[in-house]
């Protein structure tokens, strides 16, 4: 299933389905049926919340480690890029130079 069908749910949406999996006594799959929304999501949401609250498996990342990591990544791999284009142009003038 493409990302053109994922439904984008509001910040206070996944909150209030997280506060029902921890206030109700319900399972999670017994929470997203009642919401029409898919147990994946909201399992999902669920795990993501309680890593931010610190309650997440060893070494699962919280959404602002998430967020630093993905910033990071993205860093890296423009630096390689220039990189790449640095080294491209350093043979370019080594070759002109000669001539």
């Amino acid at each position: 299933m493409g990302s053109k069908y994922t439904k984008r749910y509001t910040e206070e949406f996944k909150r209030d389905a997280i506060a029902l999996v921890d206030s109700s006594g319900k399972t999670v799959t017994a929470i997203a049926r009642d919401l029409g929304i898919s147990s994946e999501s909201l399992r999902g949401w669920y795990r993501q919340a309680k890593a931010d609250r610190g309650e997440g498996a060893p070494g699962e990342l919280t959404s602002a480690e998430r967020e630093e990591l993905r910033r990071l990544r993205k860093k890296n791999r423009e630096q390689q890029q220039t990189i790449e284009i640095l080294k491209k142009a350093t043979a370019f003038f080594v070759k002109e130079s000669d001539r």
